[in-house]
């Protein structure tokens, strides 16, 4: 350029030249640069330049004051630098703290959010800089330099002091005081020079210049006031402050509410836990305790002072519905309400989104120029807001920051809704838990709660509660949503956007019906279900019956049959569910259908330009996502209401008698400061006592002045489970003398059990008092206590202390046996043995896989009922209460064990030792060792006293009890000498068959992790192994689908988003053609030119949209029928495969793990599989779309997608590991907590007479904590990918948008494609993290099939023979002889034989008793006749033919066998007794009358039609046994087999069926295993067995005349 040498003064990148003269004198400078360096000046150089005008003095020279403006930054960046990287280690903080995220300087949170918008107008400074100077003729670097070096400082500011705040050394921060003056001051300067200059508000650069003088006064101020409160420097004393207790605390890893502002919104704090979950697996341990703000007591005094509240201002219903959304509201209300204006924030930043690409698409249009500013002052150029928003660059870069914050307030949003929800979960759940500790025991028993509506409030409506608090801030930002962008249609495209979006709004109400639909449709799904599984459950307890019947098939057709139904129901489901995917797909493609069509067609010459089109179709893809979440936030609306009706009927239920203890609940508003909650936990003292300090003083017994002989005494009492009923107990007057043993007996139902709840306040008292002594010892402490202070009501009632309670029916812990016995109280090992020796657990324990380390399942299911019971009475025995009560604890257990646990337990170690003991028995051969008898009948009292009194007052009660006592005394000494059989072949068995049990137990929960072995090496190969999807299992799902569905299914999804793009490419083609054609005809200037004709691009764009909306109707029901089709297979092959498994599976498979299978496997397959893998499907090829859309668009954008997808994939294999790990962890902490609530529930009478409610308050406190912190954890997991993935669709939307704009204003590209690409690049990063989530579930739930699949690898039993049909005689076995030759036998071919070398010989029609103690292979020589056993050497011949060529089948069902334990199965008597349906009824009852239940069925309503509960639970054991007998007579077969059938039959009974045995069996050919020898004395033929091989083998009288003859030992031991 001319004149350029002529340069009066230059501020160079190299020297600034000042020269003082003005310009019209003649230049002085000695120097000149070159115009190269002229081109970089700091002031730009062009001729005649005000900017270098200093006649009005230095500070009225613009570029001058922009010079001084860098001094204060540099300033920053010198000093600060060394210390940052000097580093803090020798000034760290003097308070031992575990984590550096303490933050403790006021301000803290307000400082950062100034400095994050510091940092935006500061870019936005540096834009506005460029653009202007774009114009000028030189480039004018002090119009940008400044602000860029404001930027680093501001990112170094913030760096500084988040160091300076974890190292606690606040001295340092004297430096920031001094840089935050000196920047107001020369910002300051600059704004007034402006203000001089008539700068004014329509420039731009004024209004940033005016921002950043409040922003770094505001900046200063928070400065001042750290040093005003912390008082670091100008005070004497500066202030001591001490970190939280939580980060005190190493345990503590949930760092969310201590770390900054940054690491909040960007989950940053969470990328070491994510590695080292990589590493190793997740368990408790990693992810640590709870902060204290956020456990479940903490929460739960939150929600109890808010109840408190409400019941101070609604005095007459307290606990109805509106009182509880009130408290709720009062508790959780205030987090909610952020999280609503986050997501309104939010919502509305998304419209940041169209805006821009409509203005950045517009402005291509018009190949970005930038209109020449006029206004020209200081010498450079100032532009308006206007003319810097007309520059497309600028767009981008503000849609990336709109971008950028929007996806983090959005996160911040379900964050805070999702911790709120999680935190009202664990208050609920607590306070549910408090109700039922002082739930009034007849609640229960009287069936107004069961334990299953207890279970249900807790498992589902507390979580209906939370999904509610997380979908409610929805409820306010989605009506907003609508509202705005509805009205931004409407700016775009006039009147044709109001009827886009009334297709859209109409077709809301027909989601909200399919949706109700889908949710009824699963109901009926979830109740086949249900009764699929009971049939299940039912089949797999009877297998062994099943088998030996051979009655698989009519079992596997039954649950076959429910199953059909189930899938009925599931096609419906999956129709709705088809439905809805269609809807979700198809509403926008309409909407926007319409209104493009009618816009082009109606509105004449409209704005139909790229910019409008693309710009509306963004805003169509926001609208749709309010309106689908429409119907479930409803649908979840609906059913917290629902929850909440239930909660307040629950809360309003009845609770104990006032005499029990009331200060369970905390109360901490009366005496504790407002802060008190956050010290409740204390970490220096056992957990139990944070509750038991609330009530403690409240427990403290009595002293009475009355004599001290009696331990409890009732006067007058009067007792009701219902405050409405007749009194179960009438006229109660006793006395119970201390320390010494007294016994209640009576007949059934006479209300002793009663009696004992009376004494322990379960009952409702209607009249009388119950007194306790209170002088006995505090059972903790073991001193005597007096009381503080005495109210009205200890007066009248006398506290108790813990009383040591065995129920009838035993209560067991989910827990180990160890456990179960100790109970919470201190170990010692001595009492321990004792009381297991006492109880005779040894034994027991020794068969148990772990031994007393062994988990006893829920409700002791692998447990038999005597176990059960003498664990139950172990407990009572081991604590160190003065008082136990022993509710019938023989009942279980046969006479032999009884009379030791007598003599060794209550005898010996409670009443040698002065305790109080109740014993409730029907034994009574124990009265003599009573001090005091209560005799009870029909409720009341009918004697008290000693032995002797009875005798001598009611010498006919006295009479009758002795020949009861005589006979029960018989049947003991019989039993002796059997029962010490040593029991060490038991064990060996058992052993063998356990070990393999436990292992696969222990497996069974992660057979993922198979390859895992006892060797740490190979802890690699199983992170490996974590790493990897599951594609074996994906392969195996998708092949079951078959060879037509597959491709439809891939084909489909293939053509439905190839359609998709190009219906948008074809927008993108139309709306260019219609700019050109416009910009043609303004070239031309013919107002006559013909207008642009819309029909043909209409019409394409109509056909391609139905297109496109019927390809989604085949995707979604593709992809559902696929889901039907496997579930239907792998259900089909999974049944046949276990019911044809051989009976040796069953014993090593826990039935739990086969029956989890067939629930929870096959729920995820039916429901979750085949919405998890539409959803996958959809995201990853939208998100494949967009990338190739982009790429096409400009293929430099190829370039930067490679390091955004290196980045993209080692996030999503971090956090899948992560995820899966804290998924299963998040399902496996809820069950102990569901199964605690239950326990509870079952055992509550125990835990309140033990006084251990605050025990297991606390216990609960830890489950919740622990399942809680899981959800946490997994919820910042959730955020921590969805945030990363969200930045990164920010970058690609960027780079798209960056390299389109470039692209086009070299003329290469048209403005249409150009939005077409910014349109997919926003969708981008809506649909990365759903792929990477979906991915991750999908993964999860592909476990399923993998666990599936490993069943069905199992090898079934062969059924078939080498004998065709034909060759079996019809009725083989005619004659029923069997010849056993060298019969060699094993339960697996791994294991040692348990029949060794047998031979015998049994001619038609023989009686044959089998007679061995236990394990000596008795029931092993039954199931060899059945094929049960791997017979290994020799063979067994029945009429002829060896059973191993017969086909299993036809064995089974032409033998017949009754087992030991009776098994009946729900349904009717018939049923039970002929599934197969080949009986008449009078053949029928010819069976019920030889089993001596003829006159039983004909008192049931219904008689053979009467229904049998399951189990048989509606029959006594006795009758069980009889009914299996009865079936056994119904099958005519020549051989039957009894294997100790009569073990539960009283003596009476099997005496009568021995007789029937003989004389209806006259004819077949019998073998008895017999449990009692003197039952198998008539028998033709005896074998004695002992370690698997015969002893003895001939007739009993033959056997019974040797004298060293085993059997004959047995029969003298059995008189």
């Amino acid at each position: 350029m001319p004149g350029r040498e002529a340069n009066p003064a230059a501020f160079s990148a190299a020297t600034v030249y000042v020269c003082v003269d003005a310009p019209p004198s003649p230049a002085r400078c000695a120097q000149r640069p070159s115009s190269s360096t002229m081109s970089l000046a700091f002031c730009g150089n062009e001729n005649n330049s005000a900017a270098y005008n200093v006649e009005k003095g230095v500070l009225n020279n613009g570029c001058f004051v922009d010079a001084l403006n860098v001094v204060p930054h540099v300033f920053l960046l010198f000093i600060t630098f060394p210390i940052l990287f000097i580093g803090w280690g020798s000034q760290s903080s003097k308070v031992h703290i575990h984590h550096s995220t303490w933050l403790h300087f006021p301000g803290h949170n307000l400082r950062w959010i100034l400095t994050f918008i510091l940092l935006f107008v500061l870019v936005c400074e540096i834009a506005e800089g460029i653009v202007s100077d774009g114009v000028s003729e030189s480039r004018h670097l002090h119009l940008y330099m400044p602000a860029g070096m404001a930027f680093l400082a501001a990112i170094t500011s913030v760096v500084y002091y988040h160091n300076i705040e974890t190292s606690n050394f606040p001295k340092l921060l004297i430096a920031l005081l001094f840089y935050w003056t000196l920047a107001f001051i020369t910002k300051t300067i600059k704004f007034v020079k402006f203000c001089d200059n008539g700068v004014g508000f329509s420039q731009l650069r004024f209004c940033l210049t005016g921002l950043l003088v409040i922003l770094y006064g505001m900046l200063l101020s928070v400065e001042i006031n750290v040093i005003r409160v912390r008082r670091y420097v100008f005070f004497k004393t500066p202030k001591e402050v001490k970190p939280p207790e939580d980060l005190q605390d190493l345990g503590v890893r949930f760092l969310q509410p201590f770390v900054n502002l940054l690491s909040k919104g960007t989950y940053w704090w969470m990328n070491t836990f994510i590695k080292t979950a990589h590493k190793k697996p997740i368990d408790l341990k990693a992810i640590g305790k709870l902060p204290i703000a956020m456990r479940a007591l903490t929460n739960y005094i939150r929600l109890n002072e808010a109840f408190e509240a409400q019941k101070n201002k609604r005095s007459p219903y307290p606990q109805g519905s509106k009182s509880i959304w009130c408290a709720l509201c009062w508790a959780f209300g205030r987090p909610l309400v952020l999280s609503s204006t986050f997501r309104i924030l939010a919502d509305l930043l998304g419209f940041a989104g169209p805006l821009c690409i409509s203005g950045i698409v517009h402005h291509v249009g018009k190949g970005n120029n930038t209109i020449r500013p006029q206004i020209k002052i200081l010498g450079v150029f100032f532009i308006s807001s206007q003319e810097f928003l007309a520059n497309a660059y600028v767009l981008a870069v503000l849609l990336f920051f709109a971008l950028l914050l929007q996806r983090t307030i959005l996160q911040a949003s379900y964050y805070v809704a999702i911790e709120t929800g999680i935190n009202l979960r664990g208050a609920i759940q607590t306070k549910i838990y408090n109700k039922i500790m002082q739930l009034s025991t007849s609640n229960m028993s009287m069936g107004e709660m069961s334990a299953g509506q207890i279970c249900n409030l807790v498992a589902i409506d507390t979580n209906q509660l939370m999904w509610f608090f997380f979908l409610c801030p929805n409820l306010w930002a989605m009506p907003v949503q609508i509202i705005v962008g509805v009205l931004l249609l409407y700016y775009l495209l006039g009147i044709s956007a109001l009827i886009g979006a009334v297709v859209i709004i109409v077709l809301a109400p027909v989601q909200y019906f399919v949706a109700t639909k889908l949710s009824q449709a699963q109901r009926s799904t979830l109740e086949y279900s249900n009764e699929r599984l009971k049939k299940t459950n039912e089949m797999l307890r009877g297998i062994k019956l099943l088998k030996l019947y051979a009655w698989e098939h009519i079992f596997h057709s039954s649950v076959e049959e429910t199953r059909q139904k189930e899938m009925t129901s599931l096609k419906a489901f999956a129709l709705y569910t088809s439905i809805s995917i269609f809807m979700n797909a198809a509403i926008p493609i309409a909407a926007v259908l319409t209104t493009f069509v009618v816009h082009a067609h109606l509105t004449g010459n409209a704005d139909f330009s790229p910019s409008v089109a693309f710009a509306s179709l963004s805003l169509f893809h926001i609208l749709v996502t309010p309106l689908f979440l429409l119907s479930s936030v409803v649908r979840s609306t609906v059913k917290a209401l629902v929850s909440v009706q239930k909660l307040s009927e629950f809360l309003s239920s009845e609770e104990i008698g006032e005499e029990h203890d009331k200060c369970s609940e905390p109360r901490c508003a009366d005496n504790h400061s407002k802060y008190q909650p956050l010290k409740v936990v204390n970490r220096k003292r056992p957990a139990r006592e944070d509750w038991n300090n609330y009530s403690s003083h409240m427990r403290r017994p009595v002293n009475i002045t009355e004599g001290d002989d009696f331990c409890v005494k009732i006067t007058n009492g009067f007792f009701t489970w219902t405050p409405e009923g007749s009194a179960t107990l009438s006229n109660i007057d006793i006395r119970i003398p201390q320390g010494q043993l007294t016994m209640i007996v009576g007949q059934v139902g006479c209300g002793k059990s009663s009696l004992l709840l009376a004494t322990l306040g379960e009952m409702q008292k209607t009249s009388g008092n119950v007194f306790w002594n209170s002088s006995i010892p505090d059972s903790e402490t073991g001193e005597d206590v007096s009381p503080e202070k005495e109210t009205a009501v200890d007066t009248e009632v006398r506290k108790r202390g813990s009383v040591a309670y065995a129920s009838q029916k035993p209560w067991l812990l989910n827990a180990t046996v160890e456990e179960n016995i100790i109970f919470e109280s201190p170990f010692n090992k001595q009492r321990y043995k004792a009381v297991i020796d006492a109880c005779s657990l040894q034994p027991d324990i020794d068969i148990l896989p772990h031994g007393d380390q062994t988990q006893i399942g829920e409700r002791g299911i692998n447990l038999s009922g005597g176990q059960r019971q003498r664990i139950s009475v172990a407990r009572a025995l081991y604590q160190q209460t003065n008082v136990v009560f022993l509710d019938d604890p023989f009942s279980a257990l046969d006479i032999h064990l009884s009379d030791h646990l007598m003599q060794e337990g209550i005898l010996k170690m409670l009443r040698e030792d002065k305790r109080t003991i109740i014993l409730v028995t029907h034994k009574l051969q124990y009265l003599p060792h009573a001090d005091w008898i209560i005799t009870m009948k029909d409720g009341t009292i009918q004697r008290e006293g000693t032995l002797k009194d009875i005798q001598k007052s009611e010498s006919e009660l006295f009479e009758h009890w002795k020949t009861l006592m005589n006979r029960q005394d018989q049947e003991l000494e019989k039993e002796t000498i059997i029962e010490r059989k040593p029991v060490l072949e038991r064990k060996n068995l058992r052993r063998t068959r356990y070990s393999r049990e436990a292992l696969l137990k222990d497996d069974e929960e992660d057979e993922e992790e198979i390859t895992e072995s006892d060797d740490d090496d190979n802890l690699s190969s199983v992170l490996h192994q974590r790493a990897k999807m599951p594609w074996r299992a994906c392969g195996k799902y998708l092949s079951s689908a078959g060879i037509l569905l597959l491709p439809l299914l891939v084909l489909s999804q293939l053509l439905k988003h190839t359609v998709m793009v190009a219906i948008d490419y074809w927008l993108a083609q139309w709306t260019s053609d219609v700019i050109s054609a416009k910009s043609d005809v303004e070239q031309k200037n013919c107002s006559a030119c013909q207008e642009f004709n819309h029909s043909r691009y209409s019409r394409v764009f109509s056909i391609l949209c139905c297109l496109g909306i019927i390809l989604c109707l085949v995707t979604s029901i593709a992809v559902e029928w696929t889901g039907l089709k496997v579930a239907k297979k792998l259900h089909y092959c999974l049944l046949n495969k276990i019911i044809l498994a051989p009976m040796r599976f069953f014993e090593t498979t826990p039935l739990g793990s086969i029956l989890n299978r067939f629930s929870a496997d096959c729920n995820t397959i039916d429901q979750h599989i085949p919405a998890t893998l539409e959803c996958l499907s959809r995201s990853t090829l939208l998100c494949v779309s967009a990338l190739a859309v982009i790429s096409f668009v400009t293929p430099m954008f190829l370039i930067a997608l490679l390091p955004l997808a290196i980045i993209c994939y080692f996030i999503q294999k971090y956090f899948r590991v992560a995820s899966r790990d804290l998924q299963q962890l998040d399902d496996s902490t809820q069950l102990p907590l569901l199964c605690h609530f239950s326990e509870t529930v079952e055992g509550l009478t125990t835990i309140r007479a033990f006084r251990y409610e605050g025990r297991f308050r606390q216990k609960l406190l830890e489950y919740t904590d622990s399942n809680n912190i899981a959800s946490l954890f997994l919820t910042a997991a959730n955020r921590w990918l969805e945030v990363r993935m969200e930045y990164i669709g920010a970058c690609v939307v960027l780079i798209a948008a960056v390299t389109s704009i470039t692209k086009s204003l070299y003329n290469q590209l048209s403005s249409g494609l150009v939005g077409l690409g910014l349109t997919y690049a926003l969708m981008v990063s809506n649909y990365l993290n759903w792929m990477v989530r979906n991915l991750a579930d999908m993964e999860i739930q592909l476990g399923a099939v993998k666990r599936i699949n490993g069943l069905l690898k199992t090898e079934a039993e062969n059924y078939e023979g080498l004998l065709s049909p034909s060759q079996i005689p019809q009725n083989w076995p005619a004659r029923g002889e069997i010849q056993i030759q060298n019969l060699s036998v094993r339960y697996d071919s791994n294991l040692k034989p348990v029949l060794k070398h047998v031979s015998a010989h049994i001619s038609p029609g023989q009686k044959i008793g089998i007679c061995g103690r236990t394990g000596s292979g008795k029931s092993s020589f039954s199931l060899a006749f059945f094929r049960m056993v791997d017979t290994f050497e020799g063979r067994i011949i029945i009429d002829g033919i060896d059973i191993a060529k017969l086909p299993l089948q036809t064995l089974r069902s032409r033998l017949s066998i009754i087992l030991q334990d009776p098994i009946l199965f729900s349904g009717t008597i018939r049923f039970n007794l002929d599934p197969e349906k080949k009986c008449t009824d009078s053949m029928l009852w010819e069976a019920l009358e030889i089993a001596q239940l003829k006159h039983v069925v004909k008192a049931l309503p219904g008689g053979l039609d009467a229904i049998v509960t399951e189990g048989g639970e509606n029959f006594s054991q006795g009758q069980r046994q009889l009914f299996c007998l009865a079936r056994a007579f119904v099958r005519k077969t020549s051989i039957f087999i009894m294997d100790e059938a009569t073990a539960s039959i009283d003596m009476a009974t099997e005496n009568i069926l021995q007789k029937v045995v003989m004389t209806a069996f006259a004819d077949r050919t019998v073998v008895t295993i017999a449990h009692r020898v003197h039952t198998i004395l008539n028998a033709d033929l005896v074998i004695v067995m002992k370690r698997g091989v015969i002893l003895e083998y001939d007739k009993p009288e033959v056997l019974l005349e040797q004298e060293d003859s085993v059997f004959a030992s047995f029969v003298q031991a059995d008189k």
